[in-house]
């Protein structure tokens, strides 16, 4: 069951594009060209949502895109700048694998993977996209990816251990 988050409750960061389409439409009198824009969202601090828009002019597909990832929210656990486990999702032909990295690593990824981790406020990360690299759906896989994961103070207490005992020292 997901839960909705009020985006008005966060201090959301600027938008960042992650891919702009040009669609043209052949009619008698020529081209009519109209623009798609995944747009991703996020605060740097586990919130991130991703969303498309699609208008006449590129500002206004921006903006809707904007609105409509404002709406997909979703509250990822991110532990020291890095996520808590490796985890993988698909959507359609395309496959994301994300793993946590150690300090320093930086964030290694393809160009929609990197701009969803670093609205998430991720640091440390190693991802792969298998498969199709069709930006809609690696940004749907990553999303399904970041879904996924489990916060690890929720796994700690149904096991009846601590954090320490689970990460290690």
């Amino acid at each position: 069951m997901r839960k909705n988050i009020d985006p008005t409750q966060l201090e959301l960061l600027e938008e960042k594009v992650i891919k702009i389409n040009r669609v043209a439409k052949v009619v008698t009198g020529g081209r009519r060209f109209r623009f798609n824009a995944i747009v991703a969202i996020g605060d740097g601090k586990g919130y991130v949502g991703v969303g498309l828009g699609k208008a006449l002019e590129v500002t206004t597909a921006v903006s809707k895109g904007k609105e409509n990832a404002k709406k997909n929210l979703v509250k990822v656990p991110v532990i020291n700048g890095t996520i808590p486990h490796a985890v993988q999702a698909k959507y359609g032909a395309s496959q994301v694998l994300l793993k946590p990295a150690s300090p320093g690593t930086g964030i290694i990824a393809g160009t929609a993977v990197r701009i969803i981790m670093e609205e998430l406020g991720v640091s440390d990360i190693l991802a792969k996209c298998i498969g199709s690299t069709n930006t809609h759906n690696v940004v749907k896989a990553t999303m399904l990816a970041l879904s996924k994961l489990k916060d690890p103070y929720t796994v700690a207490h149904r096991r009846e251990k601590s954090l320490q005992e689970i990460f290690g020292a």
